[in-house]
């Protein structure tokens, strides 16, 4: 079974350690972490955990509430219970809100039905920055399709394209670059761009990328 954990711990060394340790002995096996420091004056930091191979986390928060390093831990929804697969949407500001637009729209409809997909959007211009980003994404958590909404991508956007991983789809707008050609699709229109993205991670599998006959729509 998975359960997922929360805890506000003490900002020091080892703490991340000492409580993977007692996850370890009660035969969890920890598929994704998150941490961080708040702007709490007692120096707390909160750590969020995915946990998978135990019946029962019962056992494992009471042990940790005993700890002088845990000030309090409490069983959790899951990040991908509450926010489900990620659509990730990377470019010029115009387009990017275009792209979002029809996005936003069809998770909308998915999500009303019960599935759980959300669309994160950031506007961003220069190749450079453009390319960090493009390698940044394959690192986040429940990314599943990337979408590039601008009228020039090339060069290292293109070579950042192919450094990513088979899981992460790449939807492109159709631009004069060539980043197009290291893409999984090509989409003319902005909105309907959006639309596939979240078709494509839906569970339903109304759309399948893969089988897609024409790379450019």
């Amino acid at each position: 079974m998975k359960f997922a954990l929360s805890a506000t711990i003490k900002d020091q060394p080892g703490v991340l350690s000492k409580i993977s340790n007692v996850i370890a002995k009660r035969g969890g096996n920890i598929s994704f972490t998150q941490q961080f420091l708040t702007d709490s004056p007692e120096g707390y930091g909160k750590i969020y955990f995915e946990i998978r191979g135990i019946e029962e986390i019962d056992s494992i928060i009471k042990e940790l509430k005993k700890k002088e390093y845990v000030k309090k831990a409490s069983k959790t929804s899951s990040f991908s219970k509450v926010f489900g697969k990620r659509v990730i949407i990377i470019g010029g500001g115009a387009q990017v809100s275009e792209v979002a637009k029809g996005a936003i729209s069809e998770a909308d409809r998915h999500n009303i039905r019960g599935e759980k997909i959300s669309v994160d959007t950031i506007p961003l211009v220069g190749e450079e920055t453009l390319s960090e980003a493009i390698k940044t994404v394959e690192k986040l958590h429940r990314a599943k399709v990337l979408v590039l909404a601008g009228a020039l991508f090339g060069g290292e956007i293109r070579e950042a394209i192919k450094e990513l991983g088979e899981d992460l789809k790449v939807i492109s707008l159709r631009n004069v670059g060539s980043a197009k050609d290291a893409s999984d699709l090509v989409v003319s229109d902005p909105t309907l761009a959006g639309v596939l993205a979240v078709m494509t991670v839906s569970e339903r599998g109304e759309f399948e990328l893969d089988r897609v006959s024409e790379p450019e729509i």
